[in-house]
């Protein structure tokens, strides 16, 4: 769903702001076409499967999801069993040949705004912990929406 949300940047504020949109993800490769179509992602997509970068970050991994006390990220329009079946659609069923090359699926990302050094980070905690979209773009500069 967090992806479906940073398709919402404007291709013309990306190009006039002084970052770059990637995403990082810990699948093989060879989902990345698939990934980009079924989200509508136009930015770039790289794998890391070795989980190199990962663990440099200090990222963290567990399926724990928005606690209790936590509001419920706005990006976040399906509950948890509605996300996780149409996760299922989207992947096994509908790409059988994908099964086994997703990644750890308890791995969390997080938001960073690198280079040179790193200016920005927000590690994810749980997995409904992506910033908002709006956010990240204020702390990148890029005019949103």
């Amino acid at each position: 769903q967090y992806v479906s949300q940073l398709t919402t940047v404007r291709e013309d504020a990306l190009k006039e702001a002084p970052a770059k949109m990637a995403l990082v993800g810990c699948g093989d490769w060879g989902l990345i076409e698939t990934y980009k179509k079924d989200t509508e992602f136009k930015g770039e997509i790289y794998a890391n499967p070795d989980r190199k970068l990962y663990d440099s970050l200090g990222l963290i991994s567990n399926l724990q999801t928005t606690p209790k006390d936590e509001e419920k990220r706005s990006y976040l329009k399906r509950g948890f069993l509605n996300n996780t079946l149409w996760s299922i659609w989207r992947g096994p069923f509908k790409n059988p040949s994908h099964i086994g090359k997703q990644g750890n699926i308890s791995q969390l990302g997080g938001d960073f705004i690198l280079g040179p050094g790193m200016h920005f980070h927000s590690p994810d905690r749980h997995t409904s912990l992506s910033m908002v979209v709006s956010e990240l773009m204020k702390a990148a500069g890029v005019a949103y929406p």
